[in-house]
């Protein structure tokens, strides 16, 4: 496998960072994840500006231009065996310098970051899986304040998702004071009545491409949708719940907390969304 570190191309083996690097020493750094189908990149643009946005959040300057991150993006796609990929970046402040403290909370002066991208074959749910639909649990989001932030410092969001892993289940579906917020790995969505509803994008939450791909879907085919403040008892009280992601794409949650969502299987809006993101990925593949 190829990956790319700071200006190179090599062999993962090969691949070597300082163990003083501040994303391993203090989880100071960014990421973002592209989903790429038959060697294309999914929304590329759209991913570099949240990236930027992420940057921009932890005073980190852009290692590259938007030309140059395209560059190196499409040349690691290139060089990799599989047609559809999941491409990881990942920027950190970068090591100190000699002569530097080893460890200071402080930013380091006249610091390199470290860009380190990897491409792996995208894995997203089969039919089978879409039919059947997931479980989730629920969880008190007790994150920090900016997790609009793509940080790689995602302990909080770790042990949240764990909880469903415990339970056999796919996700963790989050509420602050009251208010459903996202998933651990993904954002949600609710459906009543007919009406899609999405919680708004704010600093409590991470706005994902999926996110705005399903909301932009739902206007284009006259699907009524809400973005609103969802309150927990909305959540609870759903006829259809979704999770959506790069890679979960629309995922409908058929159980929370052991309770059936609905009748407990996949919605007939759930059902629609999907094939209407199947066929926007295949016309975005064919442009």
């Amino acid at each position: 496998m190829s990956v790319y570190l700071n200006g190179q191309f090599l062999p993962l083996a090969e691949a070597k960072v300082s163990v003083l690097d501040r994303g391993f020493v203090f989880g100071d750094g960014v990421y973002e994840l592209v989903p790429v189908y038959s060697g294309k990149p999914f929304r590329l643009d759209a991913h570099l500006r949240r990236l930027q946005f992420s940057l921009d959040g932890i005073r980190l300057a852009n290692p590259h231009s938007v030309a140059e991150w395209r560059e190196c993006i499409l040349q690691l796609i290139a060089r990799q065996d599989f047609a559809d990929q999941s491409v990881y970046i990942q920027v950190t402040r970068g090591t100190p310098a000699e002569g530097q403290p080893l460890r200071d909370h402080a930013f380091p002066p006249d610091v390199s970051p470290t860009v380190f991208m990897f491409a792996q074959p995208l894995v997203t749910a089969t039919p089978a899986q879409k039919a059947a639909g997931v479980c989730a649990v629920s969880a008190v989001d007790n994150r920090w304040l900016r997790c609009n932030i793509k940080a790689i410092s995602l302990l909080a969001n770790l042990l949240l998702r764990q909880q469903a892993v415990d339970a056999g289940c796919a996700e963790t579906v989050m509420l602050r004071d009251g208010l459903l917020t996202e998933g651990a790995a993904s954002n949600i969505f609710v459906v009543k009545d007919g009406v899609l509803r999405a919680p708004p994008p704010s600093s409590l939450m991470l706005t994902g491409i999926t996110y705005d791909v399903v909301l932009e879907l739902a206007a284009a085919h006259d699907i009524p949708h809400e973005v609103r403040a969802i309150t927990e008892a909305e959540v609870r009280g759903a006829d259809e719940l979704w999770m959506t992601s790069s890679t979960k794409e629309v995922m409908a949650i058929v159980a929370l907390d052991g309770v059936p969502v609905g009748a407990g299987v996949p919605g007939p809006l759930a059902t629609r969304m999907d094939a209407l993101y199947q066929t926007f990925k295949q016309e975005v593949m064919r442009s």
